[in-house]
């Protein structure tokens, strides 16, 4: 059955290419469509297989590559590939939109993928007109309407356009701490009861907090925020209506100081998930375990995402894909051309082995989010051979097979 997931997964994304943005940049100035690619044959012939159909590039055996040139088109390729439509069943009830201009506010935003809305995250750009990619998903979303939020289809967030003909709900609040805080609220309301745990990440530090996107998405606990050395009170109100929750810090002091932990071992117990670079920190809170909290990944048979620090809003973007199909830990890299130490290091502990034979086993699957000035495809490749499941005397030798 995680074959058979897959394997559609990767014939969605490559469809979806067509419609989100191969290396397009999806700012409203075009429909979304990716740049067309000279090749030396006519379209269709087996010269041109490969390409036409998105291998390697936007597929491999054990990759599938959401290609957007930035958030906005990865979003829209994201959730339309959680949600394929077609059906009722297939559709959303809402979908989350949310201004691009700030980081944080997707980052919190991602929460609302989780039960009981499970609403997928699309970017606006600003108050004017939607950008084409989402404006495009949202149409082909064509969400039901969510009784957990109000009845609405569409839960807007921040500085966005107002739909007509759409029934929304609107979440505000002066600045990304505020909204995280009615983010918060909303998410509790429509859950019945507050969560009891919180993840805090550093305001100014968002290669750090990207991970945290998709265990909200995922399990349903909020992000809220920290400065370097103190609490806003917005984050203070809203940790306090947790009543003593256990509270998770992801990343070093430099991006939440010991001032600002001091302050937080008020409100609740603080622990803190870190590593030496954002890359070991995102493999780090991928490990991490604490009763019901964190992934616990340190096995074989799991989903993973990829994503390019230097594009945090891919973050909220792909936080559904950590919510549903394969599922698993948002992994984080800041160089398109080579994978860190980390990363493959991590990777090659997980990689999935087999005794005898592999259909017996268990499989890893990746999503890599992002265009090749994210990911290239040598970087993808590389991700691809340490995901294969490998007779158990290679993996324990650390040498992947092509």
């Amino acid at each position: 059955m995680r074959l058979a997931r897959i394997a559609v997964a990767v014939l969605l994304v490559a469809l979806l290419a067509a419609g989100c943005g191969r290396g397009s940049k999806d700012d409203g100035t075009n429909d979304g469509r990716p740049a067309t690619t000279p090749t030396t044959g006519a379209k269709g012939t087996e010269t041109t297989a490969a390409q036409d159909l998105g291998f390697p590039t936007f597929a491999t055996k054990n990759t599938t590559r959401i290609g957007g040139a930035d958030p906005i088109a990865d979003a829209a390729a994201a959730a339309r590939a959680v949600y394929t439509g077609g059906s009722r069943i297939t559709r959303p009830q809402a979908v989350v939109l949310a201004d691009d201009s700030d980081w944080r506010v997707g980052l919190a935003a991602s929460v609302l993928m989780s039960a009981p809305i499970r609403a997928p995250l699309l970017f606006a750009h600003g108050a004017g007109k939607l950008p084409p990619a989402t404006q495009n998903a949202l149409a082909a979303l064509a969400p039901t309407g969510s009784k957990d939020a109000g009845g609405a289809q569409v839960i807007r967030v921040g500085n966005v356009p107002e739909l007509e003909g759409t029934k929304t709900t609107d979440l505000r609040g002066d600045g990304a701490f505020a909204l995280a805080r009615a983010i918060d609220a909303f998410q509790a309301a429509a859950h019945g009861t507050t969560s009891d745990r919180v993840v805090v990440v550093g305001a100014d530090a968002p290669a750090y907090a990207m991970p945290a996107a998709a265990w909200a998405a995922k399990a349903g606990d909020p992000i809220l925020f920290a400065n370097r050395d103190g609490i806003p009170e917005d984050t203070r109100a809203a940790i306090a209506a947790h009543q003593q929750p256990k509270i998770y810090v992801l990343g070093p002091a430099s991006a939440v100081g010991e001032k600002a932990m001091a302050q937080l071992k008020k409100l609740g117990s603080v622990t803190r998930i870190t590593g030496a670079t954002p890359a070991a920190s995102s493999v780090a809170f991928a490990r991490f375990v604490d009763g019901a909290f964190g992934w616990g990944v340190v096995d074989p048979g799991h989903g993973f995402v990829f994503a390019d620090t230097k594009r945090p809003g891919d973050a909220a973007a792909a936080a559904p894909l950590s919510a549903s199909g394969t599922y698993g830990p948002l992994l984080v890299t800041d160089d398109a051309a080579k994978l860190p130490t980390a990363l493959s290091g991590y990777l090659l502990d997980v990689q999935p082995g087999y005794t005898r034979d592999p259909v017996r086993g268990v499989y890893n699957h990746g999503w890599i989010i992002g265009d090749e000035g994210a990911f290239s495809t040598a970087v993808q490749s590389q991700i691809d051979a340490l995901l294969e499941i490998v007779p158990v005397n290679e993996r324990a030798s650390g040498t992947p097979t092509p």
